[in-house]
């Protein structure tokens, strides 16, 4: 007897872990894909509006606030899509005499969204690396209800946290080259339904970095904590998966292989490197466990440093578990 595969309608965005699913290069157990390679920020949105798809990344800060509100629609499965160390990524005015990450106290500091993960990661770092509470700092946000997380789970700013909505007429660009901002958390300027910033202000004369060097502080905040952040989970719907829960351990290894794809060719571009004698010495790197691991049975602190800070900077209405966020038949992974 054969059986027709399950079509899903699957959401990706397109990054080096995701592309071989997206061009179909893996083979898919049990399932048909009909894939929508789309902007993550415009991708949660319609999620968290519309339930578009089937299968999707999401912010995992987002769905933790979801959760704790008592919104069930999604099931999280433990494979990471979207790793970076966020903090290293804060851009400044450099005429507003800020030299380091506690010069930030007492700044105006633009957000596209308060609540996405990157904020969030961002602000944990900044409070329990260099004593910056959010509370110390004046906030803009720059998506509005009716294009945000938030509007779709019910953000309102937590006590003691000053935030302003900037109006439609601007963005986080202008006001940084303006110098209405001091600095911004994160900026993104890739064109899709919800970010509405375009200028480049990297070009601009008196914006920079905040770390000098960010590469330097993510490993310097790696060898420290041994964190490697995570942005974005892949989740499913729960309904869908109540009535296939050969779901999760099939769409969880579709993804590992694809990962695993994207690897190969790496180490064997190293490899190629190393034997015709253009680098002499094996990346240190390459010896050492997969900071970029999916499951839980190595990543699972991440996540739970994560599910803390959405708690303590007073985003969920409680503490999420992983038990309660991740499919039951992907705890062990």
């Amino acid at each position: 007897m054969s059986y027709e595969p399950l079509t899903l309608g699957v959401a990706l965005s397109d990054n080096e872990r995701t592309r071989p699913l997206i061009q179909g290069r893996i083979a898919l157990k049990g399932m048909r894909w009909q894939v929508t390679v789309v902007h993550p920020s415009e991708m949660f949105w319609r999620q968290l509006r519309f339930a578009d798809f089937d299968v999707s990344e999401m912010s995992l800060a987002t769905l933790a606030i979801a959760l704790s509100r008592g919104e069930r629609r999604w099931v999280a499965l433990p494979i990471f899509t979207t790793r970076f160390f966020s903090h290293t990524q804060i851009m400044i005015r450099d005429d507003r005499g800020i030299t380091r990450p506690e010069d930030l106290k007492g700044k105006r500091i633009g957000v596209p969204e308060y609540q996405q993960t990157s904020a969030v990661w961002s602000r944990g770092v900044l409070q329990h690396e260099f004593g910056v509470q959010p509370t110390d700092v004046e906030w803009f946000m720059e998506r509005g209800a009716d294009r945000s997380h938030g509007g779709a789970t019910g953000f309102q700013p937590p006590p003691g946290v000053r935030l302003h909505q900037i109006p439609p007429s601007t963005d986080i660009g202008e006001m940084m080259i303006r110098g209405e901002l001091d600095a911004t958390l994160l900026y993104l300027t890739d064109r899709n339904l919800v970010d509405r910033s375009r200028v480049d202000v990297n070009a601009a004369a008196r914006v920079r970095t905040l770390f000098a060097d960010p590469a330097a502080e993510g490993r310097r905040y790696f060898e420290k904590t041994g964190i490697y952040p995570i942005n974005h989970a892949v989740v499913v719907k729960r309904e869908l998966l109540e009535r296939h829960p050969w779901l999760a351990i099939n769409l969880y290894h579709a993804f590992a292989d694809a990962k695993a794809d994207v690897e190969r060719e790496a180490n064997e571009s190293i490899k190629s490197l190393y034997d015709t004698g253009a680098i002499v010495e094996r990346p240190a790197a390459l010896e050492k466990a997969d900071p970029k691991s999916y499951g839980l049975k190595s990543a699972g602190r991440v996540v739970e440093t994560v599910l803390g800070y959405v708690h303590e900077q007073g985003l969920s209405a409680r503490r999420v578990t992983l038990e309660e966020m991740f499919a039951p038949q992907t705890l062990d992974l």
